[in-house]
């Protein structure tokens, strides 16, 4: 900075008439309450090489569940690329603003909250995006001032409505079991058509930096795991709530016997607080060495330990999004969720029993045998062999070495 007449300028010249330093108010790295990145890295001033000035203002709104808020993700590349000069703000609840970190196509993150509230009462958007069809998420919609909603609003009399024809067919699918059962489409085909981009290219955005994975890498290490070695990483549960999407424990036992005696590799237990006691069960049963990686870790050091895994077999559950967002390959296990709506990637596999009645979205089920338990071993080890001789593959490639006698089979399409 320099001065001219005494009052202060920018480094490319630019002054206020009142003599203050100029403020790049419309630049997409302005924070308002502290220096921007590239201040706080190199002093540069407003307005610097790096300004961008934004043309739209997006707001997102995802409150759901952890794995959906991570599964919307994908539909950001799409997004960024219709409206490139948009700066996108999200808001979702406070366990779910990790999954966002790092990414680099928001500009904000909000926690849904009384600051989310009072910045609605305040900003004015571009779009305004919700695709929950629930009624809080809806309210926030409806409560925002935006020229364009897409997806769904709360009407006066308390009813959520949706903005157009696609999010009314996505909202029948939730109200009907007939129709949900009739789905073939993925969750992100369509959320693309509610927005009016069919067709787009689209993919999880997860960031996880070099430091957060190594982190991952040494609690695996630490806990025995060697990493020079091939990783299985089996996510046992499904959460407090979807008690029908977990598999047998026997199952799991079963599982890893027959891996272990085939093939040189090591089993790591996945899971949350309600996974805690099944983990410590199987742990102490299987005549196998299981690796425990814990049941209280961080969202994003969770994220860590699951990239250090070569092949994940787990339920519709956070693990399965953190998976399939980590490139890692994947067997899931479907039960009483719509196995149609789960966009792979070609990154695995899909086992869904035969019965008349997946996608009930019932929590519990009286019927003997249900749908988890008609799922045998014997199919989860053909999957866990196939997706295992990708991983090698994939391991070999990533050291330049050609694998021998490596046997990679198409994956099972649902």
């Amino acid at each position: 900075m320099t001065k001219d007449n005494g009052r202060p300028i920018t480094d490319n010249g630019q002054m206020t008439n009142d003599g203050s330093r100029h403020i790049a108010f419309d630049c997409r790295y302005f924070l308002g309450d502290r220096p921007c990145k590239w201040h706080k890295a190199t002093g540069t001033l407003c307005t610097c090489e790096h300004y961008r000035p934004i043309g739209e203002r997006i707001l997102i709104i995802k409150l759901d569940a952890m794995g959906d808020v991570l599964r919307t993700t994908a539909l950001l590349p799409a997004l960024a690329a219709a409206h490139p000069d948009a700066a996108i703000a999200w808001i979702t609840r406070r366990e779910s603003l990790p999954l966002l970190g790092r990414n680099p196509y928001l500009s904000e993150m909000i926690e849904y909250g009384p600051d989310a509230l009072a910045q609605l009462q305040a900003r004015v958007f571009d779009r305004v995006i919700n695709l929950d069809a629930g009624k809080a998420s809806a309210a926030l919609a409806s409560l925002a001032n935006a020229k364009r909603k897409d997806g769904f609003v709360l009407s006066a009399s308390g009813f959520v409505e949706p903005t157009n024809a696609a999010a009314r067919r996505w909202l029948e699918l939730g109200v009907f079991d007939d129709l949900k059962r009739q789905g073939r489409k993925t969750y992100q085909e369509w959320m693309l058509e509610i927005l009016g981009l069919s067709g787009a290219p689209h993919r999880y955005v997860l960031e996880l930096g070099e430091d957060e994975r190594e982190r991952g890498r040494m609690r695996l290490e630490r806990l025995g795991v060697d990493l020079s070695r091939p990783v299985i990483g089996l996510n046992t549960g499904a959460g407090g709530r979807w008690e029908l999407k977990r598999w047998r424990e026997d199952g799991y036992l079963d599982l890893v016997e027959r891996l272990a005696r085939k093939h040189d590799v090591q089993f790591v237990l996945l899971g949350g607080p309600e996974e805690r006691e099944r983990n410590r069960r199987l742990a102490s049963q299987s005549g196998v060495p299981l690796f425990d990686s814990g049941s209280d870790n961080p969202v994003r050091h969770f994220a860590a330990i699951v990239a250090a895994c070569d092949v994940v077999v787990c339920g519709d559950t956070l693990a399965m999004h953190l998976s399939l967002a980590l490139g890692r390959r994947t067997i899931v296990l479907f039960g009483p969720t719509s196995s149609a709506e789960i966009e792979m990637y070609g990154l695995g596999e899909k086992i869904v029993p035969a019965m008349d009645c997946l996608a009930c979205y019932k929590t519990t089920c009286d019927f003997v045998p249900n749908c988890m338990d008609l799922i045998t071993t014997g199919m989860v080890e053909a999957a866990v062999e196939r997706q295992f001789q990708q991983a090698l593959a994939n391991r070999s490639q990533a050291v330049g070495i050609r694998p021998q006698a490596v046997v990679v089979a198409r994956t099972s399409a649902f």
